[in-house]
């Protein structure tokens, strides 16, 4: 029987920024024992056939998620709020673009 092992190094949740004006995005998770080990392993396995020009990363623990089995109640819309949403406000007449 084998012992599970445990890894000391913290996960770390890796963002990558393809171009500039464009949003960081999600790109996948990594194991390493400090913030610049993170950047540097993340430049290495995310961004080789030079597809970022900006790295974040953030330990996975730092990271708050809502409950995935509350997501109904969590993102429910109010009831009775219509006038939240533009689809609620109608154009007025000689205002060519809103």
């Amino acid at each position: 029987m084998t012992e599970p092992t445990t890894n000391p190094w913290p996960l770390w949740e890796v963002f990558v920024r393809a171009n500039r004006g464009l949003s960081h995005v999600h790109v996948g998770s990594l194991l390493a024992p400090d913030a610049e080990m993170a950047v540097r392993n993340a430049r290495d396995l995310y961004t080789r056939r030079g597809e970022g020009v900006s790295i974040w990363v953030v330990r996975a623990d730092d990271v708050t998620t809502s409950d995935p089995d509350a997501k109904d109640a969590f993102f429910e819309t109010a009831a009775g709020k219509n006038y939240r949403h533009a689809v609620y406000y109608t154009a007025s007449e000689g205002v060519p673009h809103l």
